[in-house]
């Protein structure tokens, strides 16, 4: 009931465009490996699709009291989000099985391989763990890219600014190849890069060879955002390939085409 209350409302404010929803199978468990730039990623995504998605959420955002914090909850429970203790060491394995159970049930589970919000704008090199998830599961990744959603809600920002937003999605990978190779952390890395390079490819962003949350840290300590990153000796894109020569996609022409399959 939630979803179907907060639908409208979220469509209005955000109209949202996409295009590639075709790429999404209609039944079975796939990973939709998005870019993360804004906190209403989470929101906007199941917008333009049928499916449900379901994402992993710190445990603290369905913990809250007071009018506040049980509105807080019931939004995010009513978008597919799955609360998770991401305090400790154990993290990123309760993260792991919990989307392993949704990907084993034939579902769509969401997932954000840079493991944090961008801080500028641009793509950080993406954590292994989505990696694992997919050889693991045995299913396909499906890039899919934010467009302006950072616009929307610029870090900082908690209420977003009403504009038009899109989701660009992408063909489905499939790294069938390297069945029972998970342990592995070279065949991990290289999929990742894989991964990252597709959204790169749909998004436009410039990549940063460095973790999102090293790049934060760094901005925290006095840096600006432009001293962030390798500099220009480092690799253009991920894998150190070529930078592909794409521009930051636009919604599809004429104000009644909201989406493009």
């Amino acid at each position: 009931m939630k979803r179907v209350l907060a639908g409208p409302l979220l469509r209005g404010m955000f109209r949202p465009w996409v295009r590639g929803a075709s790429n999404v199978p209609a039944e079975g468990g796939a990973i939709l490996a998005s870019n993360h730039l804004a906190v209403i990623d989470s929101f906007v995504l199941p917008l333009v699709l049928s499916r449900k998605i379901r994402f992993i959420g710190k445990s603290e955002y369905f913990t809250g009291t007071g009018v506040k914090g049980r509105l807080k909850a019931g939004f995010f429970r009513g978008v597919g989000t799955i609360p998770v203790d991401r305090g400790g060491g154990k993290a990123s394995e309760a993260a792991l099985r919990t989307g392993l159970e949704v990907l084993r049930s034939g579902n769509l589970f969401g997932i954000y391989p840079e493991g944090t919000r961008s801080p500028d704008g641009r793509l950080y090199r993406g954590k292994t763990g989505v990696a694992r998830l997919a050889l693991e599961a045995g299913v396909p990744v499906i890039p899919v890219a934010m467009i302006g959603t950072d616009v929307a809600q610029p870090i900082g920002q908690v209420i977003p600014s009403p504009m038009q937003i899109g989701v660009v999605i992408g063909e489905p990978l499939d790294f069938s190849r390297y069945k029972g190779m998970e342990n592995d952390r070279f065949i991990l890395r290289s999929v990742t890069d894989e991964i990252m390079y597709a959204l790169m490819s749909l998004s436009g962003q410039e990549y940063v060879d460095m973790y999102a949350a090293t790049a934060k840290a760094r901005i925290a300590a006095g840096h600006r955002p432009d001293e962030v990153g390798p500099g220009s000796g480092g690799p253009s894109a991920p894998g150190g390939r070529r930078a592909p020569d794409v521009q930051v996609p636009g919604p599809p022409p004429g104000p009644d085409a909201p989406s493009v399959g």
